[in-house]
C-alpha cells in the first residue's frame, strides 16, 4: 500500500491493519523451526555487518594517514574500531533475531 492509500483509511481500519501486521510479526518470531535458508541468510547478515564497518574504518584510517601523518597508524586504529563496531552490530542482530534464548 502506498502512503496515499494509508491517508484515506479511517482510523479503525488502520488500527486493525497495524494489529494484524503486529500479530503476524510476533507469530513469525515465535516460530522456533528455522530452515537452512534462515541460517544462510543469518551468515550473510552477520558477515556484512562485520565487513562493512571494518572496510569503512580502513578507508577512513587510510585517508587520515594521508592527511595527518603521525607516529600512530590511523589505518590500524580505525581497522580495530571497525571490527569492534561490526562485531557489536552482529552480536545485537543475533540476539534480536536468534534462537529461543533471546
Amino acid at each position: 500500500m502506498s502512503d496515499r492509500e494509508h491517508r484515506h483509511i479511517p482510523g479503525r481500519e488502520m488500527e486493525e491493519q497495524i494489529r494484524l501486521k503486529e500479530e503476524r510479526k510476533l507469530r513469525a518470531r515465535s516460530h522456533n523451526h528455522h530452515s537452512i535458508w534462515f541460517g544462510l541468510g543469518m551468515f550473510g547478515v552477520v558477515g556484512w555487518s562485520v565487513a562493512t564497518p571494518t572496510l569503512l574504518g580502513i578507508a577512513m584510517g587510510c585517508w587520515l594517514d594521508r592527511m595527518f601523518p603521525s607516529r600512530i597508524s590511523w589505518c590500524l586504529t580505525f581497522l580495530f574500531l571497525g571490527v569492534v563496531a561490526g562485531l557489536s552490530i552482529a552480536w545485537n542482530w543475533i540476539k534480536k533475531e536468534g534462537g529461543p534464548d533471546k
